[in-house]
């Protein structure tokens, strides 16, 4: 078995006829070129695209296969050049009732093994689906009832973003996902935690201490893809190996999670939407503190502090660390164009987040930007939270 990074969150912004899929993302972000960038640019091994069910997208899989780079294989996934295995997937909404009546909406990772495999859930969601062809659509039904239509196309669910405001399960919905998918919880091997949280959050709510956590980018844009990934441990790269390691069964199972710190999150601390700033105070903050208004967006840390059931963090010996990560475009004063000329001397961007010197840095950049890479490597930066929809800031120590 070996080690391989994987990020299991990445849209796609049009297919390869412009044709639009995630309305926010950025138009170079296609199937091709989310391949391309993992291979050439990121040094990701395994990369869940989660647009896979739109037809157009569909049809761009169908040409990528006929170029000959890239082949399905038995044990489920593309494989790319031999370097990338893609995982198809799909976001999907789900709408939700919570146990008080009040309605909300959540966002769900489905992932497949094979392109029949998606396409027949394809087929199947349009009947829940006004516009299949777009990405993270809401759906007429809940994730109770979707997770029996995953499995029926050999798939598995996982919540995605777990925590965040909107379109999410603890976010938006509820204070247990157990009051969701009743019986069918256990089949919910793993959650997605969210860039505004981390482990050492998530670990205060019980429920959890049973499912494998995993960090990824949600991506919308090329260079945001792996801001936040997994290392595993696999035998070869495929969806087969990806279940089991979720599942931890044979030696398989997550190494670490690597993540932005949560205050670099979006939606970290509660923001008041009249007075456009983070409400201070002791979380859970539910009020502004300023204008009184209760207008305001809830934060992760604030929510989990709401609805966590332990005291403080307790988690599973088999808990694998949580590693704050800062990607290259959060550092401050590294443009594209620095970060290219890395890449073109040192190769992908895994490698110069963890194998590169000081000197090797300083040698393509300058002292300041590789002073700050390698204070970022060591967690020795401040960082102003973020709130509203708007990311933390980083500096320097003095």
């Amino acid at each position: 078995m070996y080690e391989v990074f994987a990020d299991m969150h990445v849209h796609i912004g049009r297919s390869k006829s412009n044709k639009p899929i995630k309305i926010t993302a950025a138009k170079s972000l296609n199937f091709e070129n989310i391949a391309k960038e993992c291979v050439e640019r990121k040094g990701v091994n395994v990369v869940g695209i989660i647009d896979c069910a739109s037809p157009y997208v569909i049809e761009d899989i169908e040409e990528f296969l006929k170029n000959g780079e890239a082949y399905e294989i038995p044990d489920g996934g593309i494989v790319y050049k031999n370097k990338v295995c893609i995982i198809l997937g799909s976001e999907i909404e789900t709408s939700e009732k919570n146990e008080e009546g009040k309605t909300g909406s959540a966002h769900n990772l489905c992932y497949f093994p094979t392109l029949k495999d998606i396409k027949g859930f394809s087929k199947q969601m349009s009947n829940h689906i006004r516009n299949m062809t777009l990405s993270s659509q809401r759906a007429n039904i809940s994730a109770y009832d979707l997770i029996d239509i995953v499995e029926k196309y050999n798939g598995i669910l996982i919540p995605a973003h777990a925590f965040t405001p909107h379109k999410s399960f603890y976010g938006n919905c509820t204070d247990r996902l157990a009051k969701i998918f009743k019986e069918k919880f256990e089949k919910i091997f793993a959650i997605e935690l969210g860039l505004s949280s981390d482990t050492f959050l998530a670990d205060t709510i019980s429920e959890l201490e049973t499912r494998t956590f995993l960090t990824n980018s949600d991506a919308h844009s090329l260079p945001k893809i792996a801001r936040e990934y997994n290392k595993i441990l696999l035998e070869d790269i495929s969806f087969k190996e990806f279940v089991k390691a979720i599942k931890q069964e044979g030696g398989r199972r997550i190494i670490a999670n690597y993540g932005l710190d949560p205050k670099l999150g979006k939606y970290h601390r509660t923001y008041c939407e009249k007075c456009e700033k983070n409400v201070e105070g002791i979380a859970p903050v539910t009020t502004c503190d300023e204008c009184d208004s209760k207008n305001i967006t809830m934060g992760v840390f604030d929510r989990i502090e709401e609805i966590k059931d332990k005291k403080e963090t307790k988690s599973p010996k088999s808990r694998p660390p949580y590693i704050y990560q800062i990607p290259l475009t959060f550092i401050p004063g590294l443009g594209s164009k620095t970060i290219d000329k890395l890449i073109t001397h040192f190769g992908t961007e895994m490698d110069i987040l963890h194998k590169l010197s000081k000197d090797d840095i300083e040698s393509v950049t300058n002292k300041k930007i590789a002073n700050t890479i390698i204070l970022a490597r060591e967690g020795k930066l401040n960082i102003q939270a973020g709130g509203g929809g708007v990311y933390g800031k980083i500096s320097t120590k003095d």
